[in-house]
Formats: C-alpha cells, structure tokens, sequence
C-alpha cells in the first residue's frame, strides 16, 4: 500500500491518536471514507450538465427539409 510497511503505518496511527485523540478516529474515518465514495461516484457517472455545444449544421438542414 503506496510502500508503506507495518511499521510506517503503525507509527502514523500512532501519531494520528496523539493529534486528535482516540475519540475523533470514528469520525474522521468516516469524513475519509465518505469523501473517497463521493470522489468514486462523481468520476465514474456521467456529467448532470451537458455543456459541449450542438453541432448547428445538423439542426438547420433537418429544419430546412421540414419547411420545404
């Protein structure tokens, strides 16, 4: 995991325990783990707002056909 070995990541709990105690950790996993779903969710689905614009030509010969 990113290189890290047991006794890195046991030092930076350690660490994270001192910092903000052992009460905050729930709470801060679930800002993280909460964070990494929203990231997941808005790479893997389409854009709600479509902004690449139309191709115009397409539009006008499909009109000019209706009109005639």
């Amino acid at each position: 995991m990113f290189g890290l070995g047991a006794t890195e990541l046991v030092i930076i709990l350690i660490i994270v325990v001192i910092l903000f105690g052992a009460s905050r950790l729930p709470e801060i996993g679930k800002g993280v783990g909460e964070a990494i779903k929203n990231f997941k969710k808005s790479t893997s689905e389409n854009p709600e707002i479509n902004v690449t614009p139309n191709d115009k030509s397409d539009e006008t010969g499909d009109d000019q056909e209706k009109k005639a």
